[in-house]
């Protein structure tokens, strides 16, 4: 699977679709057309039509960049608190540049405040004839849009940036220890870094004047691992035991660190080896200490026991294609979800995995390579999927086809539900405006919000269908 963004060059903000000046221009006077869903892939553009943002779709929707495009990130975690539902929200991340020349490369370790959004009824309950105050209300609504693009209610980012000699391929945070974060650098190193410094210094300054930050510090790694005979872009930290983590590299070898301190990892040099081709990502498991799972160019999932050897405890097919990305359950253990490079992305589940078919769903939706998938973190039948057709999609796998709940919607709103008959009902959300898609990740900590990475910058978007987003009355 090709993940390099061809010719990367400055990102530079553009006015698409579903970038953060479109929420903002919304209108109040009423459409003379109807408008309805478009497909990608499937519709196409006549002369003279234009895709229009939907600012009603999102609580909450903002983009920025930072600098070079930025092929992999992570969110870090805070304490700030978990399942954050009030409105202005600050948010953490590490990022990995791919610059044009090796020398320019970095990694970003930045904070993004005041996160604007704002409430909104997944079903309006009073219509304008009923509620004399809906255009005020509506007009207040637009105002606060308005603020986003550059006034009082602007996110704010600072950036800091960590010298990085060619690009990075895939960068985690660890989930106990957040200040230490391991980077997949394409000249075949792995390194382990702590940011606490540059963490603290965003955490304690003000909001207040200059947005980011040009200077480059110079920061040793912590660890420097040399021992992978290629790139790679398979690495995780274990959720379980603090500082475990495997990397796999594309000659289809895994490594095995150990933590030896808080600063310090024996890397064992023997391979796990399972796989006939490169090794594209890897999963621990959210509940067991020495399983984890690895996905392959070959079309396999390995599952793996660290107690048992150097060879994988079971195989399966995965997918007719690359198997590109995978996510483990973290509220269901039980289920794993695959990403393909035929844009297909399937279920698993392991309790079938002696009936030798482990596929419990698979969805056809996406035309081209998916690039990232994830469970979310406070739903255990939501996950969002990106792919090179750029989309990112929302998929609720415990929706089915309600033909009542259908009329029952149409007749609250009052108005023809347009959407197209052959979408799957699983699917809930479709963002689009991010041109090559490369990486999503649901916020643990802030429950609906999803940030996306791709060849044009970041995205930070809270759809409006998802309750769990919406804020708490108060």
């Amino acid at each position: 699977m090709a993940r390099t963004i061809k010719n990367p060059k400055k990102a530079k903000r553009k006015n698409k679709g579903s970038k953060k000046g479109d929420v903002a221009s919304s209108s109040s006077s009423v459409p003379t057309i109807q408008p309805r869903v478009w497909q990608p892939g499937v519709d196409e553009l006549e002369e003279g039509e234009e895709l229009q943002c939907d600012p009603s779709a999102y609580n909450s929707l903002h983009a920025f960049h930072i600098g070079w495009p930025c092929l992999s990130f992570d969110i870090v975690r805070d304490s700030l608190g978990s399942d954050r539902n009030d409105f202005p929200h600050t948010v953490y991340f590490v990022a990995g540049t791919q610059a044009e020349k090796p020398s320019w490369n970095s990694i970003g370790v930045f904070k993004v405040s005041n996160v604007s959004g704002k409430r909104r009824n997944l079903v309006p309950t009073k219509s304008a004839e009923d509620d004399p105050d809906m255009d005020a209300k509506s007009s207040d609504s637009e105002d606060s849009e308005d603020e986003e693009e550059g006034g009082p209610s602007a996110p704010v980012l600072q950036l800091r940036k960590v010298a990085h000699h060619g690009c990075v391929n895939r960068i985690r945070a660890m989930t106990q220890n957040p200040h230490i974060c391991a980077s997949w650098a394409d000249s075949s190193h792995v390194q382990v870094w702590d940011f606490s410094s540059h963490l603290n210094a965003l955490a304690e300054s003000e909001t207040d004047g200059v947005q980011g930050n040009s200077s480059v510090f110079n920061q040793a790694p912590l660890v420097n691992f040399r021992g992978h005979k290629d790139e790679g872009y398979a690495i995780d930290w274990s959720p379980v035991v603090a500082g475990r983590l495997v990397t796999g590299d594309c000659k289809n070898c895994i490594h095995l660190w150990e933590p030896a301190s808080d600063s310090t990892w024996n890397v064992d040099p023997t391979p796990f080896v399972g796989h006939s081709a490169s090794v594209e990502d890897l999963q621990w498991s959210p509940t067991e200490p020495h399983a984890f799972v690895s996905c392959s160019v070959d079309g396999t999932i390995a599952i793996w026991d660290i107690r048992l050897g150097k060879s994988p405890a079971a195989s399966f097919k995965a997918h007719n294609a690359d198997v590109n990305v995978i996510s483990w359950n973290r509220q269901a253990s039980c289920m794993l979800a695959s990403g393909s490079d035929d844009g297909t992305f399937s279920i698993h589940d392991f309790r079938l995995l002696k009936d030798g078919n482990t596929v419990v769903a698979h969805f056809k939706y996406h035309k081209y390579p998916v690039t990232s998938i994830e469970w979310s973190p406070h739903e255990a039948s939501t996950l969002a999927v990106s792919s090179s057709d750029n989309q990112l999609t929302i998929w609720d796998l415990s929706l089915e086809k309600d033909e009542e709940e259908e009329a029952e919607f149409k007749a609250q709103t009052k108005e023809l539900v347009n959407a197209p008959q052959d979408l799957p009902p699983q699917l809930l959300f479709v963002h689009q405006g991010q041109k090559d898609l490369k990486e999503l990740h649901w916020h643990a900590q802030i429950p609906g919000m999803i940030v996306s990475t791709a060849a044009d910058g970041f995205n930070i978007l809270m759809p409006s269908n998802i309750q769990s987003t919406l804020p708490s009355n108060g």
